[in-house]
């Protein structure tokens, strides 16, 4: 696979637990279409809190700051059930209603596919990541996954009904990751991927558990969590994040397209001709062949540093967004871009006085980009990652209410 053409869409739907000093409570029943069911797991995405349905199929989860959650609700036999839940002045009360799963009212047979395991092996390096880290994660439950490969769009497929259990041995965590979908383009080589992540602490020693700490401070400083969380505080230039844009210009080393297909089309023609022996080398086929695969449009850094009072607008007391031409060329300029990253050719063009620094880019795929106070993007496709955070994945994945112990 080409690498350098690889670009990354970094997917989480998921949902920022805005911080403030009054708290809140989700309550209310899980049942189906006959009782209240009890046992069944509630979560709340990309966060540590969870809790179990009672005998009576009730639950309660206290002590929620405002904001925005993703309730997920997990049973044997039934659906996964997900629900946006927007708390804000109010104690939040849900009737949840599950489905039964088809796997259960009957018999399912799964057709044998000789390229099921080569898939899955793409499917944990795009979706793990090769980082360091990335190799200290296993999947415990692939069986969970469905995989579909379309021969003629030439995409790749996956998506699950059940939690897949991802250990990270790097970062101290089992991972329990709803798989909404993934799909990887091998056209374009590029990645979308959108789940519902909850976290649970694997048992360690203290020893251990400290430097499990320190590996997650690591995997925060830098960060795209990092960044929108300090955009939204307006202190990313404090905490080591240069803001500059990467601007498209039109190739001037190109010749127009009008002119590329009049001389191809004519020296085609003359080919078929048994009197046309030789051609100058500006009218060779090659030549223009050569010109019309130069790229019409090239990219050039803007180093004006991007004001924040500008680049970002408030929408709420929770959330904001922004709205900006061209793309965002973001550099964290107080860690160094890991030497795997480095000898995938994953990595930015940059000028000199960059080089030691983590490039990444955004670019927006939607009029704005709207982020909470807490780091994370509402909408999973108004933006596409490239550089370091296209390189940084679900190894390393923190939840939201995670806070580095030490200032970097």
């Amino acid at each position: 696979m080409n690498f350098k053409r690889f670009i990354l869409f970094f997917l989480l739907q998921v949902n920022l637990v805005a911080m403030a000093q009054n708290s809140f409570t989700i309550s209310g029943i899980v049942k189906d279409k006959r009782e209240s069911l009890p046992g069944a797991g509630i979560y709340i995405g990309n966060t540590k809190i969870s809790t179990m349905s009672n005998n009576e199929g009730k639950f309660l989860l206290p002590n929620l700051s405002p904001g925005n959650y993703d309730v997920i609700v997990k049973m044997i036999g039934y659906k996964p059930f997900v629900q946006n839940v927007e708390v804000l002045n109010k104690n939040i009360q849900l009737d949840i209603v599950l489905e039964e799963s088809e796997i259960a009212l009957k018999e399912v047979v799964i057709k044998p596919d000789p390229n099921r395991l080569a898939y899955l092996r793409l499917f944990y390096e795009l979706f793990l990541g090769q980082s360091p880290n990335a190799k200290q994660c296993k999947v415990l439950n692939s069986e969970v996954l469905q995989v579909d490969y379309n021969q003629k769009d030439k995409v790749l497929s996956l998506k699950s009904d059940d939690f897949l259990i991802i250990e990270n041995k790097a970062l101290g965590y089992r991972l329990k990751y709803l798989l909404q979908y993934f799909e990887y383009d091998y056209r374009t080589q590029i990645i979308f991927y959108a789940g519902y992540p909850y976290f649970e602490e694997l048992p360690a020693s203290k020893t251990r558990q400290k430097k499990w700490q320190k590996m997650r401070n690591e995997a925060y400083y830098g960060s795209y969590i990092h960044f929108f969380k300090s955009l939204a505080k307006g202190t990313s230039q404090q905490e080591g994040f240069i803001i500059n844009k990467l601007i498209t210009i039109p190739n001037k080393n190109r010749l127009p397209d009008s002119l590329i297909n009049a001389k191809i089309k004519q020296i085609t023609n003359n080919m078929r001709s048994i009197n046309v022996l030789t051609y100058t080398k500006s009218d060779s086929l090659a030549f223009w062949s050569k010109e019309r695969s130069k790229p019409k449009t090239i990219s050039m850094l803007d180093r004006a540093q991007v004001n924040t009072d500008t680049l970002v607008k408030t929408y709420n007391a929770d959330v904001k967004y922004m709205n900006f031409s061209d793309e965002l060329y973001i550099a964290y300029t107080k860690a160094q871009e890991d030497k795997e990253y480095i000898s995938l050719n994953f990595s930015m063009s940059k000028p000199m006085d960059y080089a030691s620094y983590q490039v990444s880019v955004v670019q927006k795929l939607s009029p704005h980009i709207f982020f909470f106070n807490g780091g994370n993007v509402a909408d999973p496709k108004s933006m596409l990652f490239k550089g370091y955070w296209s390189y940084k994945k679900i190894a390393e994945l923190l939840p939201l209410e995670f806070e580095p112990t030490l200032k970097n």
